[in-house]
């Protein structure tokens, strides 16, 4: 067997060669973006915020529900005013625990108790957070509602006098009524085609 020249390039072929330099220019890559990261802001927090639900558990007991409850009512009234419990336990027969909590992103989130206690089936006393009015609580929920004057939900005998003589000159109303559906229906196939 002839013996044949070897010839060295110093150990670095062009596959060695871009290898190296690619495993350089990763390390190079992956250094610049740990440092970039550290001086920037974190963009996922200022600009892009994922949809978190609003979360809604348990009873919500309004203070006119609460004025309601006097000493001396029966389970079956209480429950009519306040709802079924949230908690009633069996080693405290003698307790109903009502909690509401409410989460919304970007609010704080609210939580109320309200617990009644029974002596004998009867309502003897009640211990309740400070709780807030139907109307206080609808605000609370709807924040992104600008505040201002209720609309008026009834109606003055001109506006309702207006809206008939409106109403009354309509065409709507002179247009003929529909005619009645027919019963007549055309056949489910066509005659003379078989299967």
């Amino acid at each position: 067997m002839p013996n044949l020249p070897i010839h060295r390039t110093g150990g670095h072929t062009p596959g060695r060669l871009a290898g190296r330099l690619a495993l350089i220019l990763v390390t190079v890559a992956l250094g610049a973006c740990s440092s970039v990261r550290e001086r920037l802001p974190d963009v996922s927090a200022t600009i892009i915020t994922p949809y978190k639900i609003d979360i809604v558990q348990g009873n919500v007991v309004t203070r006119e529900q609460a004025e309601v409850l006097k000493p001396g009512m029966a389970r079956a009234q209480v429950r009519d005013i306040l709802g079924t419990p949230l908690v009633a336990s069996v080693f405290h027969a003698n307790r109903w625990d009502y909690v509401f909590t409410f989460s919304r992103q970007g609010q704080e989130p609210q939580r109320r108790r309200l617990t009644v206690f029974f002596k004998d089936d009867v309502l003897e006393k009640v211990d309740a957070d400070p709780l807030p009015s139907e109307t206080e609580f609808v605000a609370s929920l709807d924040v992104r509602r600008r505040p201002g004057k209720a609309p008026a939900l009834e109606a003055t005998p001109e506006q309702l006098k207006n809206f008939a003589e409106r109403n009354a000159a309509s065409p709507a109303s002179s247009a003929p009524a529909p005619a009645a559906p027919s019963t007549s229906y055309p056949p489910l196939e066509s005659p003379g085609v078989s299967r």
